[in-house]
């Protein structure tokens, strides 16, 4: 009788036992890959040749690099629809707001930031100064370390959708 309940008793504390060992080297995997993930994010690079003109008040770099152990994540053109209905507004500056928040919401799906986009491509319908001075500014709020992604800007006639006024795709690094 003693050994049946001992036995119970063993058998009754192993799942549990079992459960606490996996989350504790769970967790400590988690931090690991957190540490690791810091740890390569030094691993991009930006490059602006002193040869060359400072692309950083056009927020954007001449290059940039990513090496490590990772992978790419390539960001469909992001637009500046504000809900899942895709509501278009009139003004420029908002639709710009909406597409870099809706970058931002697709980044965060893989735990990046704006920091980990190596490339973005930007589309705008009927570009002018006025359009890039609003451009800009709005990347200054998204990139505050000013050490931007490499970029390339084409003023388009229209997007795919009438009233769309800018589209921002992006490909980004994510550490492993």
């Amino acid at each position: 009788m003693i050994n049946a309940k001992n036995n119970l008793y063993k058998s009754s504390y192993f799942p549990i036992l079992s459960i606490l060992i996996l989350l504790f080297f769970g967790c400590s995997q988690t931090e690991k890959n957190k540490a690791n993930h810091q740890k390569n994010m030094k691993h991009i690079i930006h490059k602006n040749p002193k040869t060359l003109f400072d692309p950083t008040p056009f927020d954007f770099s001449h290059a940039t690099s990513a090496s490590g152990n990772g992978k790419y994540v390539f960001i469909s053109g992001q637009s500046g629809g504000e809900d899942l209905k895709h509501t278009l507004s009139k003004d420029f500056r908002t639709q710009v707001k909406f597409a870099l928040q809706n970058l931002e919401t697709v980044l965060q799906e893989y735990d990046l930031k704006a920091d980990d986009v190596l490339k973005i491509t930007v589309l705008i319908v009927d570009h002018d100064q006025e359009k890039l001075k609003i451009w800009t500014e709005e990347m200054h709020k998204v990139w505050t370390n000013n050490e931007f992604p490499a970029s390339t800007l084409i003023p388009v006639p229209r997007l795919a959708l009438d009233g769309m006024l800018v589209e921002v795709d992006a490909v980004a690094f994510m550490p492993l």
